[in-house]
């Protein structure tokens, strides 16, 4: 079986790829401590500026993985459990990039939101429909990155963002027609190269909200 996460490093970048492109890279417990574990390496390595996340095939993220949700005796308890990999995410201490194509919704939404930039491609999806289930989002974290009106509209409709709209609203950064891990990977390594990415990202993790609870 091949590791949920592949990890590839080049020129002061970190690019760690979700690798579970048959659940649409879903987070699978599997996949959250090895998130846990590569970005505590990637964050002890001095080698490494900058980490760029993306997913293998089609998709970057369709959150928390579903069919391991409905296994669990108290798949609340899942949520809980994921702690660790949210405080991971949202507190690394390093420039982390998103590169986004597909769907990136529900927990997928929220590892895009927790990196510092996103590039997305022209089939990226936003949105949190779990919301519809009865599930709720982490208003405080879509708020941070699109403003509170923005973010109840998206936290109390479940709607899908394209990718167009995603960057109207600020949701992502840059919006390219080509491949948005080369183009990620490019803003990276210029980060990387520049003389303290660690000093410049220490102002915003200084002033970021916290997290109540994760979503699916």
């Amino acid at each position: 079986m091949p590791d949920v996460l592949s990890v590839r490093h080049e020129a002061g970048v970190c690019h760690l790829v979700l690798n579970r492109p048959e659940r649409r890279n879903a987070l699978s417990g599997e996949l959250r401590r090895a998130l846990v574990d590569q970005l505590s390496a990637a964050a002890a390595d001095e080698a490494v500026g900058v980490v760029v996340l993306s997913g293998a095939g089609q998709h970057f993220c369709a959150g928390f993985d579903l069919k391991e949700l409905a296994g669990a005796s108290d798949p609340g308890q899942v949520f809980v459990d994921a702690g660790p990999y949210h405080h991971a995410v949202h507190t690394f201490p390093k420039p982390l990039i998103a590169a986004v194509v597909g769907s990136a919704v529900a927990g997928g939404m929220d590892l895009a939101l927790m990196c510092d930039l996103r590039v997305a491609g022209p089939t990226a999806v936003f949105g949190q429909p779990q919301v519809r289930h009865g599930l709720p989002a982490l208003h405080e974290l879509v708020t941070a990155v699109v403003g509170d009106p923005m973010a109840r509209d998206l936290c109390l409709t479940g709607r899908l963002v394209d990718a167009t709209e995603a960057l109207r609203i600020g949701l992502v950064q840059r919006l390219v027609d080509g491949d948005p891990v080369r183009v990620a990977l490019e803003v990276a390594a210029d980060i990387a190269a520049g003389p303290d990415p660690v000093a410049a990202k220490r102002p915003f993790l200084a002033g970021q909200p916290e997290m109540s609870a994760p979503s699916d």
